[in-house]
């Protein structure tokens, strides 16, 4: 699963990366965590291009009676993401990417669970494969986002089975393309990311409370 994130990067740099001409300034998150607004990129009918937008976290169907939902859809996985009910409207005609720069996983050792912090090697920012969905009222509107799984890489297998999808930067517009609405062509890009790509390191429990979003939460464990 994904849990946590980071999003460090400057909106400049968000911006020349993922080709938006418009990003508000962002601080800097060292610890995103569910139910918060993240940064994703969507696809706007309009103009045709890709657009900036912050969304909530934790994806609410339609046809929730209330928000609250949301709290358990913060994942989606990629093998099944096509026939449930709560994602395959949207995994038809509402794909996003998710803005990061790394995600942390835990391991249990000894009783207690340790950190990790995924990143890549390069230390470029990536977009997880995501969803989106508006819940309305009469008197209220969210537009909330979920972020795809699928099984571990190599690097990852020994402290997790699962991981985000972290889409490649030459799929990013096979994925937001709205012409696309079959799962075939777009089941074949929820893969593992290549393990060589990728680093990993344990950093300290610091990170496992949400209220702690500072610089030291990827700071590795010595």
């Amino acid at each position: 699963m994904c849990g946590r994130f980071t999003l460090n990067q400057s909106a400049a740099a968000l911006g020349e990366f993922f080709h938006i001409q418009q990003i508000p300034d962002l601080a800097a998150q060292y610890n995103i965590a569910p139910t918060q607004r993240v940064a994703t990129v969507l696809h706007n009918p309009e103009s045709g291009k890709r657009e900036f937008q912050q969304l909530r976290w934790g994806l609410i169907p339609s046809w929730a009676k209330d928000p609250s939902m949301g709290a358990k859809l913060i994942n989606a996985r990629a093998e099944t993401v096509a026939e449930k009910p709560a994602f395959r409207s949207a995994f038809k005609h509402r794909r996003c990417l998710v803005l990061a720069d790394g995600f942390y996983e835990w391991q249990r050792q000894n009783g207690k669970k340790q950190p990790f912090y995924f990143h890549l090697s390069d230390g470029q920012p990536f977009g997880f494969a995501g969803l989106w969905e508006r819940w309305r009222t009469e008197d209220e509107e969210i537009t909330s986002c979920t972020i795809l799984t699928t099984a571990a890489n190599e690097l990852l297998q020994p402290i997790h089975d699962r991981m985000p999808v972290i889409l490649a930067p030459q799929d990013y517009d096979l994925w937001l393309n709205p012409q696309i609405q079959t799962p075939e062509p777009l089941q074949q890009l929820l893969c593992p990311y290549p393990a060589q790509a990728m680093t990993a390191y344990p950093v300290s429990t610091w990170v496992n409370k949400p209220q702690h979003d500072s610089p030291e939460c990827i700071v590795p464990l010595e």
